[in-house]
């Protein structure tokens, strides 16, 4: 059964995607999961530090998971986005230290989830990037959070060819910030988490606020032009063909 794993160790809080049968992509209540986990654990005295990690060694998230799209209309698509936005608030509004630990593939909204925290470290083997044009879903929000790291000509050729980065070019581009062997992903995760909390709280989280205020004007309107697009492309249909087709393949 899909599920968010929560465990505190040490005053460092780590949060898992639990579905490595498909590949950790998470349900809507994985993700209902994941903003009410993140805002606890920002007020919660005891906790320093918040990692974000996928079970099993294959992947961090591959996105959302098909056997919901699957099955998802037009009138699903306000609700689905909505979810998101409180996801993507909690990562933003969150004072403390948050920190992925990219063990596997990263992709679609674990991409955009990945790119929200405050660094990435992932391995040699990580591939990361947003394939939702492959699967019929228009690329709006990830589109946005990508062209604040990288600009336009990354972000169009990313975004129109659905292709993944290896960690190797995500590095040099700044989407990750330090390479390890796999083993050493969440221990140096924890470190990095441990170092980052140990700094000035005050200039810290302050610095957090303003990274957020400068993010969410732009993140905001790339919702309400999602709502739209998505609506119609679901409205259409394509989606849920795309992933009917995945989810039929994998069951054959």
């Amino acid at each position: 059964m899909p599920s968010l794993d929560v465990t505190i160790t040490d005053r460092i809080a780590t949060l898992t995607l639990n579905n490595p049968a498909a590949l950790n992509a998470w349900t809507q209540d994985m993700q209902r999961q994941m903003a009410a986990s993140l805002t606890e654990l920002d007020a919660d005295p005891d906790v320093d530090a918040v990692i974000l990690t996928g079970q099993g060694d294959r992947a961090f998230c591959a996105g959302q998971d098909l056997k919901e799209v699957a099955g998802f209309t037009e009138d699903s698509v306000e609700e689905w986005l909505d979810i998101f936005r409180r996801v993507y608030d909690a990562v933003l509004s969150c004072s403390k230290p948050v920190i992925a630990a990219l063990n596997g593939v990263t992709a679609g909204s674990g991409y955009q989830l990945a790119l929200l925290c405050d660094l990435r470290i992932a391995h040699p083997g990580v591939r990361i990037g947003q394939p939702e044009v492959k699967s019929g879903i228009p690329s709006i929000t990830g589109l946005y959070l990508t062209w604040q790291s990288l600009g336009h000509s990354k972000t169009t050729e990313m975004m129109l060819t659905g292709r993944l980065l290896d960690a190797d070019e995500a590095q040099r581009l700044g989407l990750i910030a330090e390479l390890h062997p796999a083993e050493d992903v969440l221990p140096r995760s924890i470190e990095l988490a441990k170092e980052l909390a140990a700094l000035p709280k005050h200039a810290f989280s302050s610095t957090k606020k303003r990274i957020r205020a400068t993010l969410m004007p732009g993140l905001e309107e790339a919702f309400a032009a999602a709502l739209e697009i998505d609506q119609e492309a679901y409205g259409d249909g394509e989606p849920q063909r795309t992933a009917g087709d995945f989810v039929s393949r994998k069951g054959a």
